[in-house]
């Protein structure tokens, strides 16, 4: 019998696993998932660059490395709401709170 291996996730420089050929993160296939609650099939409708196959192995990687990539988009998650406090309200929010209308 013939063994056949399919790769469609590589880890660049960083560590960062990307789907291959389609300038696509793993971890953003993730978070369509988690995000937006939606099925492989959903994300291939959404991103029609990228075949069910690749969406499936990015589902394989993440739980193969979950523990891993759920701290990193919790750490993701942190920075951003840093960023957010250290902004500031926003001049667009500031004014329609002026207006009343938030």
């Amino acid at each position: 019998m013939q063994t056949v291996t399919t790769t469609h996730i590589y880890l660049d420089e960083h560590g960062v696993a990307w789907i291959t050929g389609a300038n696509t993160k793993v971890i953003e296939v993730v978070l369509d998932k988690t995000a937006w609650g939606w099925s492989p099939e959903e994300i291939h409708e959404q991103h029609p660059h990228l075949s069910l196959a690749q969406i499936y192995a990015a589902f394989s990687y993440y739980y193969d490395h979950q523990a891993e990539l759920d701290a990193d988009i919790k750490r993701r998650d942190e920075e951003v709401e840093e960023m957010r406090k250290k902004a500031g309200e926003s001049p667009i929010v500031r004014k329609l709170k002026e207006l009343g209308k938030l």
